[in-house]
């Protein structure tokens, strides 16, 4: 007896969706919420859902003197077997970033072979969410911090 190819398909498509499944455990629950920096004229927001189907889902925006000058999606999820944080910057591709450590209030994803950033981390300290982004550019370190605090979702 021959398989069928559109059984075949679909037990692939399933396999699929249950390995990119990620346990909640997992995911950083604690980024969940509304975050803000203000900085002079220029404010950083960013919004994170709370896990849901093996997903945590964000949006930042960058606003500087009133004008959008910058906006990101954002994604934790797994991929196969493994979290991952994917970054969808404004006229940049898309990239992703292996979780290397998780704890209960921090959280840094890794990928050595992107331009710049090379790591990305939060970390949740005294009602402040602080996301990092570092690694090298142009041969030299660089790294930015943002500490945003928690505000009402609009």
């Amino acid at each position: 007896m021959r398989p069928r190819p559109l059984l075949a398909a679909l037990i692939l498509v399933a396999v699929a969706a249950l390995s990119a499944q990620v346990p909640a455990a997992e995911l950083p629950e604690w980024m969940a919420g509304c975050w803000r920096l203000e900085s002079g004229a220029r404010v950083v927001e960013e919004m994170w859902m709370s896990p849901a189907g093996g997903v945590m889902l964000g949006v930042g925006r960058t606003v500087s003197n009133g004008r959008a000058v910058d906006h990101e999606f954002m994604q934790i999820r797994g991929d196969a077997g493994r979290v991952v944080f994917v970054a969808n910057p404004s006229g940049q591709p898309e990239a992703s970033f292996q979780m290397i450590k998780s704890g209960a209030r921090e959280v840094v994803f890794q990928n050595p072979a992107h331009d710049f950033p090379q790591r990305v981390m939060y970390r949740l300290q005294d009602g402040t969410l602080t996301g990092r982004i570092e690694g090298t550019q142009n041969g030299k370190p660089r790294s930015a911090d943002f500490p945003m605090r928690k505000v009402a979702c609009p």
